[in-house]
């Protein structure tokens, strides 16, 4: 189907045709288009549609209320009637509703509950470029469903700045519609920062020029709650009169200030909505003719490496830009202020990356189990889940007991995923409730879904969790600037609704009793990868506190500011921290009784017993552990005294450090470079070179170490003798007649010969024990002649050869008339090969 841009009737007259028969579609529409609104209301009325309801998701909560709320307008009725929606913590629909606008996590539990989606006749996926985990999540599950057993399931996928090739392909070939739009011009004002200044420096003075030189509203894009109220609070204090108005609007705000911000503004008055990102689609904010960009996003990221998720401020991508820009365009002509240049402009990157490459998986893993899907390349993906988050997902599901051994959903998983929150939350309000501590469990909950209602931050700030349950129930007074009231009210209204879901699931277990002590038990059962010991270090032999110094169950290290009372507990359930990687700065946590470590997580706790050598003392030691993780919980070293356990240390260390490791004695080494000479000369004999002695240190080696108590003894043992035991039989009894350790010579010495090249043995003597000798000694039967050090009287070596025949002839005249004048009490013949060999000087006069 063509691409070429369609007035709004005629793509809806596209659809109807492509969608009639059962099909999928792919609607690409500009900011203004009313894809979001007109498209759904007018696809209610095809005769398909009377088989069951069209649900359409949108991203956020805001969008969903506003869509049905705009559709209900449009078609004169009442939201909860024909039109309605569903989100978290608020639900408007009817026995007669057929179009459902739903925030996408819904679908996934409609989905879990019901794989079929019997009742649904079309699903709608608005806002798709967004590519948040849990449309993905969506896209691929329904996908599933309607390839399997709803072969009748209408698709659509609708956004403006989509990637609309691929996701047609993902769709299975899916036709691309693509709308002309109903936007108007928007004129872009480019006002660089300068370098000097701090990017949101500028904010404040682009609105109060886009209020001077624009009629109408204006929006302001900011990054995110902290940014909003900062700026709200210094305009409002600009324009005291109230005109303009000003107004935030973030995710955590309450609906009724969501409602008052995106609403219009009364007649003769102006207003400034500051807003984060979810102002960029979905919603009419009526009467915007400015947009003031600050350029910057506030996105979750999940580091792999520590399991934690952290939110971080980036610059926003040229989609989103565009996104920002469109909203001045709506209703009429606008201005778009950009707080930065064309060229940097030109370096953004082009698209927003997806969510499902860069979040915290869990929830995810969760729906995959709960959906039956082991391997999630059986799914049909945009971006396929990284394999190395997905798994650590799974392995934080197993210690919330919502995954078994094999990967399977539980039931405990089953209900954690009813509660439509993060596993983490349910499960801390799911144990919570079974334990009596209800109420709690929820206010825990609800403080973790919202942002710190302790204003300030930084590393002045308390992290203490009880500090804020404690506001929360209003038990402590403070100053209220340090606290964020609104945020104080959606956490209880957040509570109510949490501890509400709680008692339909199970009424029995909604009972509740107070017991603030145990925030830290309740706060370990969502965090079990970040339970913490206190450390210590070694200190002059001994063990002491590192003050605020904390190590957590998943290996890291933590840290707690020294004033916080938590520095001085001994162990911690973490929360949150700021997500470095050594010694992370802890921003969310409570204290916990070391005992409950045990209680709680007895099932995961391991008993190891290790044996060691202990390199200082030689001796080997037995360390019996109980762990959990990287925490050590409790250990208990003796000294190992049975055989076995002292050859498997000695074994192992060997393996550890290697062959040279071995305390050798000097014969036993000496044996071990002469089996290496006849293994050089003859491969049948054995090889005794490292790599092979450590791959046969069970036969030879392990035998030999019975009944030995400390590492020193090792070189008293006959590690020679243990070495041929390894020749063959046939081969063993001509071993000191082919490799001698000494070879006898013509003064009747036993002169030791060094094996050390196997190549090459030599023979270092001194000369004058040679007198008479003809031949050069050998060795292996005459085969391999020896290579002669000859010594000087004072056993220095003063010639090598190999020919000692051709050394009398030849260079010995050198040697005598240099040594006779050094040495003149030694003998230094004319004729070495007739003279009588001695080893002693001649007596003196």
């Amino acid at each position: 189907m063509t691409r070429q841009p369609l007035p709004i009737d005629d793509v809806i007259a596209q659809l109807r045709a492509v969608l009639a028969h059962g099909a999928r579609a792919v609607l690409q529409a500009p900011p203004g288009a009313g894809k979001t609104t007109v498209v759904p209301v007018a696809l209610a009325d095809e005769a398909w549609a009377g088989s069951g309801r069209i649900v359409m998701l949108e991203p956020r909560r805001l969008a969903a209320r506003a869509a049905a709320r705009r559709m209900a307008a449009l078609a004169n009725e009442r939201v909860g009637g024909r039109i309605g929606f569903r989100v978290r913590g608020e639900t408007l629909v009817g026995p007669s509703t057929r179009i459902e606008v739903v925030t996408e996590g819904v679908l996934t539990r409609m989905l879990a509950t019901d794989p079929t989606l019997d009742g649904v006749a079309a699903v709608i996926f608005d806002e798709f470029h967004e590519r948040s985990l849990v449309a993905d999540t969506g896209l691929a599950l329904t996908l599933r469903t309607a390839d399997l057993v709803r072969p009748d399931l209408r698709l659509l996928v609708m956004s403006a700045t989509l990637d609309g090739t691929a996701t047609a392909t993902l769709l299975g070939g899916a036709p691309v519609i693509t709308s002309v739009g109903r936007t108007h011009p928007v004129t872009t004002r480019w006002i660089a920062v300068p370098a000097r200044k701090r990017p949101l420096d500028g904010v404040a003075a682009a609105v109060r020029r886009a209020v001077s030189e624009t009629d109408g509203d204006v929006l302001v894009f900011v990054p995110g709650a902290a940014e909003i109220r900062r700026l709200s609070d210094s305009l409002a204090a600009e324009w005291p009169s109230g005109n303009p108005a000003v107004y935030g609007l973030h995710g955590s705000m309450t609906a009724e200030m969501q409602d008052a911000a995106i609403g219009p503004s009364p007649v003769g008055r102006r207003k400034v909505v500051v807003a984060s990102a979810i102002a960029e689609t979905s919603l009419t904010i009526e009467g915007v003719r400015a947009v003031v960009d600050s350029g910057f996003a506030r996105v979750p990221r999940f580091d792999v490496r520590s399991g934690m998720s952290r939110l971080e401020t980036v610059r926003v991508t040229q989609d989103a830009a565009e996104q920002r820009r469109g909203r001045a365009g709506r209703t009429a002509p606008g201005v778009c202020y950009r707080l930065w240049s064309e060229a940097e402009h030109a370096a953004l990157l082009s698209r927003r990356t997806p969510e499902i490459l860069s979040a915290d998986l869990a929830p995810l893993a969760l729906e995959l189990a709960l959906a039956g899907v082991d391997d999630p390349a059986d799914l049909r993906w945009l971006d396929v889940p990284p394999a190395a988050a997905l798994s650590q997902a799974r392995t934080l599901l197993f210690e919330l007991d919502a995954l078994d051994e094999r990967g399977a959903a539980t039931a405990h998983g089953r209900r954690l995923a009813s509660l439509g929150v993060h596993p983490r939350v349910a499960h801390l309000v799911m144990r919570g409730s079974e334990l009596g501590l209800t109420r709690l469990a929820c206010e825990i909950a609800a403080l973790l879904g919202e942002r710190d209602i302790v204003r300030g931050g930084g590393p002045a700030a308390d992290p203490d969790l009880s500090y804020r349950l404690a506001l929360l129930r209003g038990d402590c007074a403070t100053d209220d600037t340090a606290v964020d009231r609104g945020g104080l009210m959606r956490v209880r209204d957040e509570a109510r609704r949490i501890r509400e879901r709680v008692a339909g699931l199970d009424s029995q277990r909604a009972a509740s009793r107070d017991d603030l002590a145990r925030a830290g038990e309740l706060l370990a059962l969502a965090y079990p990868d970040r339970v913490a010991l206190a450390r210590t270090s070694p200190t002059g032999g001994a063990a002491k506190r590192q003050p605020g110094g904390f190590r957590m169950r998943n290996g890291r290290g933590a840290q707690v500011a020294a004033h916080s009372p938590l520095a001085r507990e001994r162990a911690l359930a973490i929360a949150e921290t700021d997500g470095a990687p050594d010694d992370a700065r802890v921003f969310l946590a409570a204290a916990l009784d070391p005992a409950a470590i045990e209680r709680l997580f007895k099932s995961q706790i391991v008993n190891t017993t290790d044996v060691a050598l202990d390199e200082r003392t030689g001796l080997v030691t037995r360390t019996e552990r109980r762990a959990i993780g990287a925490l050590v919980l409790a250990e208990h070293t003796s000294r190992a005294t049975d055989r076995e356990a002292v050859t498997t240390a000695f074994l192992g260390r060997v393996r550890r450090d290697g062959i040279g490791a071995i305390p050798w004695s000097d014969a036993s080494a000496n044996t071990r470079r002469r089996l290496a000479f006849m293994h050089a000369l003859d491969p049948a004999w054995p090889d005794v070179g490292d790599a092979a002695l450590l791959a046969t240190l069970d036969a030879w080696l392990a035998p030999h170490l019975s009944g030995l108590s400390r590492w020193a003894d090792i070189g008293r043992t006959d590690l020679g003798g243990a070495l041929l035991g390894l020749v063959p039989a046939g081969l063993r009894r001509h071993f000191e007649r082919l490799a001698p350790a000494h070879v006898r010579v013509a003064s009747g010495s036993d002169v030791p010969v060094d094996y050390s090249d196997p190549r090459a043995p030599v023979l270092a003597v001194r000369l004058q024990e040679l007198f008479g000798t003809v031949a050069t000694p050998t060795v292996a039967d005459g085969r391999v002649p020896l290579t002669l050090q000859l010594l000087s009287p004072a056993r220095r070596p003063i010639q090598v050869t190999r020919d000692l025949a051709g050394f009398w002839s030849g260079s010995y005249a050198d040697v005598r008339k240099a040594m006779r004048g050094r040495y003149p009490r030694h003998p230094w013949p004319d004729d070495p090969m007739a003279a009588k060999p001695t080893l002693r000087a001649k007596p003196r006069k």
